[in-house]
């Protein structure tokens, strides 16, 4: 039993050591990543500001009127 396992141990690790991608593959992969999320914040932005612009198209609601003075007691 013991001798299985040292046989098969040495297989595992060979099987676990895929080839792994090299630091530029590694990089070009996360700047294409964060490039896009930045894309995806532009959009959201320009989205948000032009609805923030269109509301201000609108016309001003009444003010709401002032409540009564209070006597402070």
């Amino acid at each position: 039993m013991r001798r299985r396992v040292a046989l098969a141990l040495p297989l595992l690790l060979v099987a676990a050591c895929k080839d792994e991608p090299d630091f530029e593959t590694r990089y070009e992969k996360a700047s294409n990543e964060i490039e896009a999320r930045a894309t995806a914040m532009d959009a959201d932005i320009a989205a948000a500001e032009k609805a923030a612009v269109a509301a201000s198209d609108l016309p001003d609601a009444e003010a709401p009127p002032n409540a009564a003075a209070s006597s402070g007691e």
